[in-house]
């Protein structure tokens, strides 16, 4: 077993290299990163599409995979491959860290000299979609993305997919694509970007979207899961559509200050109205009524307002303590075994 250079000095030797212009063929020019949580019943259809593609195309490609911390047998079906093919880079953390953290650990990882692809292991996304997006690219686009022009899903995921997508680009400070998700083609200074960016609470598509660069959309149509369960279950989304709307929107904090104004407001109207109705009528309101509404009111404006305090306060909690993104146990590359 050997040691190995953990996935910041990868980075920082690539940058170097692209910095120097050395078109040296140590390198490939794409890498496609795929995060796979047990995938064990894609695993093989996966990896032959993805060979059939590479093999079709006259381009140096590289496959990341990130085992994030699976139990059904994927992580031995990935050692094995990597140690078969040396095109392949595996990438096993320690445990599972989800989604977001997956990708960023494979974004960390490649050795691509002029983009990465991105896609997920249950095939929903078409890896064919490759030659389409690397030409968009050579193009002069930075970030090609895929937007998602019909799905084969449950629809309830479909109206809240299309619900979701529409109140983030209403709210949000940037422009969020309507319809994509992280499938894309995005280029090498993109990654690098990426790589530089901590957050904690990742939403890699608004990342995305916040670099800025020249982009583009290509419309696709995302197929239904290949086989086995969807590993994002509603939690996760939920978790998820969280990060989007807390990390690239205002709207939260802004609405505090909405309904302390409409509370005041309210509370200022019904102030004068019993006001004048004692001096002008002599009637003074009976007091239950009024004085349950009052407390019922103000107190679900307070616990609003202190759960959405709560939630920035508890990503500055997580943010702060500065751990890694994630631990890596230890990686295959080039057909050998690394320890991290």
């Amino acid at each position: 077993m050997k040691s190995s250079p953990n996935s910041t000095s990868v980075n920082t030797q690539l940058i170097g290299h692209q910095a120097s212009g050395d078109n040296s063929s140590n390198y490939p020019q794409i890498s496609i990163v795929v995060p796979l949580y047990n995938e064990v019943e894609t695993f093989t259809h996966l990896t032959d599409r993805l060979n059939q593609i590479i093999d079709s195309i006259n381009l140096s490609v590289e496959v990341v995979l990130i085992d994030d911390g699976s139990s059904d047998g994927t992580t031995e079906l990935m050692y094995q491959l990597a140690l078969e093919n040396e095109r392949y880079q595996c990438i096993f953390l320690s445990r599972n860290h989800g989604h977001q953290i997956a990708l960023t650990a494979g974004l960390a990882a490649v050795t691509a000299t002029e983009a990465v692809m991105i896609i997920d292991g249950d095939l929903q996304d078409p890896p064919e979609l490759l030659p389409e997006m690397y030409n968009a690219y050579k193009e002069g686009n930075e970030v090609v993305y895929a937007v998602r022009k019909k799905r084969k899903e449950s629809g309830f995921k479909k109206l809240s997919y299309y619900l979701f997508y529409r109140l983030l680009k209403s709210i949000s400070y940037i422009n969020i694509p309507l319809d994509s998700g992280d499938f894309a083609l995005i280029s090498r200074r993109v990654v690098n970007i990426l790589n530089k960016m901590p957050e904690e609470s990742r939403f890699i598509r608004g990342m995305r979207s916040w670099i800025g660069f020249r982009q583009i959309g290509i419309e696709y149509e995302r197929h239904e899961r290949f086989a086995g369960q969807p590993k994002y279950s509603i939690k996760r989304l939920i978790r998820l559509a969280h990060n989007g709307i807390f990390n690239f929107s205002e709207f939260p904090i802004k609405l505090i200050t909405n309904l302390g104004i409409m509370t005041i407001s309210i509370s200022l109207i019904y102030l004068v109205i019993t006001l004048i109705n004692k001096i002008f009528y002599n009637d003074v309101p009976r007091g239950f009524t009024a004085l349950l509404f009052t407390i019922i009111l103000f107190s679900g404006v307070q616990l609003i307002s202190l759960g959405v305090i709560g939630e920035y306060v508890l990503r500055i909690f997580f943010q702060v303590k500065n751990r890694p993104l994630f631990i890596v146990k230890n990686r295959v590359y080039k057909k050998e075994v690394f320890n991290e």
